[in-house]
């Protein structure tokens, strides 16, 4: 049987929203708190992705932490391995190693009303009982893998990209790739060299547009390091370009059109096949999914070993794949280059609110309502983290985890304010939150673009994306609004009313 462990704090998550808590709890002061991390090490998403190629489609200096800066990154988009590197490296420096329990994944949470704790429950069999539950688990860490007709027939190797075999040996083998997710678009130039044959399947092609990466300059790197200032107004320059990009997605279809036929003509320009070109070139408007960087998917297509299949997969066989036309493709392995579960991974939550409240179930039937993407109506002392609606497609989704471990910090200390237990986002907050987004979403791109994606869920609503500017949703996270919320003490009686 498992033990009782008292906290203050339980964070799920070691990646940037889980950092990001635990160094905000350390900057407040809160040393009574603990992360909870399954894998064995620092990292997130930036830990669990090796596939070859893996990079960030965001600026090296922005997709960082705005109080922990790194002047020497080596190129303007970083790879993966660099990511990780700094992440261990931020994680080294505010010595997070000693308040996190690696190896430990969480199963289950529960509000217990008498206490006005969380519950969490975890694979080893322990529970923590805490105060407050930080959520900085992200969308992109559950795999999404098809289900192929005959995949349990098929005597080759398979695997995700965020799940790579490092020890499967792709030179001379004939391979099967699933998707063209982001990740498909980095790692298919890499690997195409070394097989012996690549078949593409693509059901939906993106829109991707050149990637404007290069090595930092040591005059640069120079510059950031002994320069005060210097570095933060590169970043600041970053930001603005990245933010003009939300005039387009949201009402303003021409920008985005304009756009397209741009992308299109480099479609042309890099496959010399004009009838494999036009399947390359989407039919949907720029923005509808999301929009992709590279300067080396398209001329892969231009190899003799590199075939496009768009009619879709038929049926798996013990060494091959016959595809709708009835094409019978002989491989050695398949790889997914699907992306993962996203507005359905909460489908995957276990977390029981007041009066017996099921997050999941709530979420299924009524849809995914947040206030902010942080607070859940119900579940007092939840916070989430890069939650629904707060997803971004032209910026660094590691500024909207800044603006939400603040906001996280100041709930926290509006319950100690007022000598209170707990705090509980109001339904009447909650739902104005969700009108007034939805009715944005409603006009851009995600909606009106003609195409399907990851961002909405099963009924064709966006609960991803953040539709607007980034700067706006860190003024309304500046501090939090008493009045959006209900204060709970032992005798479950509130103590901020709506006037």
């Amino acid at each position: 049987m498992g033990k009782l462990i008292h906290t203050g704090v339980v964070v799920v998550g070691t990646g940037f929203s889980g950092m990001g808590m635990a160094i905000q709890l350390r900057k407040e002061g809160r040393e009574d708190f603990v992360v909870l991390e399954k894998a064995a090490d620092f990292g997130g998403t930036w830990r669990d992705n090796t596939y070859p190629g893996c990079a960030c489609d965001i600026q090296s200096h922005m997709y960082s932490f705005s109080f922990e800066q790194k002047s020497d990154w080596t190129r303007s988009y970083a790879p993966q391995a660099e990511i990780w590197d700094y992440l261990r490296g931020v994680a080294a420096k505010w010595g997070l190693a000693r308040y996190t329990r690696f190896g430990v994944e969480v199963t289950g949470a529960a509000w217990d009303e008498e206490e006005n704790r969380w519950h969490v429950a975890t694979g080893t069999g322990d529970t923590y009982v805490a105060r407050y539950l930080v959520a900085g688990i992200g969308a992109l860490h559950i795999p999404s893998i098809p289900r192929l007709p005959g995949i349990e027939k098929f005597q080759g190797a398979t695997f995700h990209s965020a799940r790579w075999d490092h020890d499967y040996d792709l030179t001379g083998k004939r391979v099967a790739v699933i998707g063209t997710g982001a990740s498909a678009v980095q790692f298919v130039p890499r690997i195409a060299p070394e097989v012996a044959e690549l078949t593409l399947f693509q059901r939906t092609p993106p829109w991707i547009l050149p990637k404007p990466d290069h090595a930092m300059a040591p005059w640069a790197r120079s510059l950031f390091a002994k320069v005060p200032g210097a570095q933060r107004g590169y970043r600041h320059l970053l930001y603005w370009i990245n933010e003009v990009r939300a005039i387009g997605f949201n009402g303003r279809p021409g920008i985005l059109k304009f756009a397209s036929k741009l992308a299109a003509k480099n479609i042309t320009k890099s496959v010399r096949d004009r009838a494999l070109a036009a399947k390359l070139t989407p039919d949907y408007v720029m923005g509808c999914k999301r929009v992709l960087v590279s300067n080396d998917y398209y001329p892969t297509f231009n190899r003799d070993n590199v075939h496009l299949d768009t009619d879709g997969v038929a049926e798996v066989r013990a060494h091959s794949i016959v595809g709708n036309d009835g094409r019978e493709h002989e491989v050695d392995a398949i790889i997914y280059g699907t992306g993962f579960h996203v507005t359905d991974s909460f489908d995957y939550l276990d977390i029981t609110g007041r009066d017996g409240l099921d997050l999941a179930k709530e979420w299924r039937e009524n849809g995914i309502n947040t206030h902010m993407g942080i607070n859940v109506a119900g579940f007092p002392n939840l916070f989430f983290l890069l939650g629904p609606n707060t997803g971004l497609g032209h910026n660094s989704v590691v500024f909207m985890i800044e603006s939400q471990i603040r906001y996280v910090a100041d709930a926290l200390r509006l319950v100690d304010k007022h000598d209170a237990d707990a705090i509980d986002v109001r339904r009447t907050a909650q739902q104005r939150f969700n009108t007034e987004i939805q009715r944005k979403l409603a006009d851009g791109v995600w909606t009106q673009g003609g195409c399907t994606s990851w961002y909405l869920d099963s009924q064709g609503v966006n609960r991803t994306i953040w539709p607007g500017f980034t700067w706006r949703y860190w003024l309304r996270t500046r501090k939090v609004d008493a009045a959006d919320f209900e204060l709970i003490s032992r005798a479950r009686e509130p103590q901020l009313s709506d006037n």
